[in-house]
């Protein structure tokens, strides 16, 4: 039987397809700190963390039966790679997990900003009614900028584009065809510091 240790709160989706799994004994232990954890790992096979874990050399040096870390999320800066990786520790995320969350609020946030959205709520919680302060403006014509063209940058890029704006973006690591396939201008970094320098959102 393998036991799994779950540090974290997942969904109770997420418990129900590894409670339901065979040969694998599932247990939750959440708000372990780094004593905590170093207490507990030992006798644990596996370890699912999302955020509220950091998994320190001290914990991967008291796991001495860890094969695999699953980190529910997209980043891995909350584990000790070198240290797990000197454990042959197979270390597992979910790169993309939260792209399209992370791209729509981004794009709500550039709306906000258009239309001083969260100046006026705070000003109608206020009592005032100030329409003509907060006319605000389209994101239509805008040139956005954008640096680093992974799957957030692309998909933001994608979704600028269908509002009509105008998009440069810098990434070392893409060629011009990869930029424009999500209509992007791929320029240097340099380039998008000159455009912005001197230009306040209008």
């Amino acid at each position: 039987m393998i036991k799994v240790l779950v540090s974290d709160p997942l969904s109770r989706e997420g418990m129900a397809i590894l409670e339901e799994a065979e040969g694998i004994e599932v247990v939750e232990k959440t708000g372990l700190n780094e004593d905590g954890l170093v207490a507990e790992i030992k006798d644990y096979q596996g370890l699912i963390v999302r955020s509220g874990t950091t998994v320190t050399r001290p914990i991967i040096e008291a796991a001495t039966n860890l094969k695999v870390i699953g980190r529910a999320g997209s980043g891995v800066d909350n584990v000790d790679v070198e240290a797990v990786t000197s454990r042959g520790i197979v270390v597992m995320n979910v790169p993309g997990g939260n792209t399209i969350a992370v791209v729509e609020l981004t794009m709500g946030l550039l709306i906000c900003l258009a239309r001083s959205i969260p100046a006026a709520d705070a000003s109608l919680k206020s009592g005032k009614w100030e329409r003509k302060k907060f006319k605000g403006s389209e994101l239509y014509g805008k040139t956005l900028g954008i640096i680093g063209l992974g799957w957030i940058g692309s998909g933001v890029a994608q979704r600028a584009r269908a509002f009509g704006m105008k998009v440069i973006t810098c990434d070392p690591y893409r060629q011009e065809d990869e930029a424009e396939s999500v209509g992007a201008e791929l320029v240097s970094l340099d380039k998008i510091r000159r455009v912005f320098k001197d230009r306040a959102y209008q």
